[in-house]
């Protein structure tokens, strides 16, 4: 169980779709907003707009991992997407403790691949090849476990 008086380490995480974990170096982009309507009637007696709240909204999130001999899950899941007929998925990203249990989970809803990015290639590095998808969502929930 995670120590109450401390706050949470970032860099022990799993990210599951359809029953399967996939690992990946980097997640980012876990981010909701909500746009702000600004109004003003003609006969207010002040002199600024009211403000309200208005369409939420969810950035992209983007998802990095090493690059592995026959393992092109993203490219099928890509080719997937056309006109009106694309696959969409859920995918719970899950913030582990050191027992390796989720202590924060994040259920993003209805997502799918917008960007997929290769590796560069430099014959003069000394790197990890590392693919990058980036992923268009309809919103998520988060939950805090005890």
């Amino acid at each position: 169980m995670a120590n109450p008086n401390y706050p949470l380490p970032k860099f022990h995480f799993s990210v599951n779709w359809g029953g399967a974990s996939i690992s990946f170096t980097e997640v980012s982009g876990l981010n909701l907003s909500t746009e702000v309507i600004e109004y003003r009637m003609g006969n207010s007696p002040q002199f600024y707009k009211m403000k309200m709240p208005g369409m939420q909204k969810s950035d992209n999130i983007t998802l990095k991992r090493g690059v592995f001999v026959n393992q092109n899950d993203f490219v099928t899941w890509y080719n997937t997407v056309a006109m009106n007929l694309v696959e969409r998925r859920s995918i719970t990203i899950s913030l582990l403790d050191e027992n390796h249990n989720p202590v924060v989970v994040w259920k993003v809803r209805d997502c799918f691949i917008v960007s997929l990015k290769s590796t560069d290639l430099k014959s003069d590095a000394n790197e990890v090849a590392i693919e990058t998808v980036e992923i268009a969502n309809q919103g998520f929930e988060v939950e805090y476990l005890s």
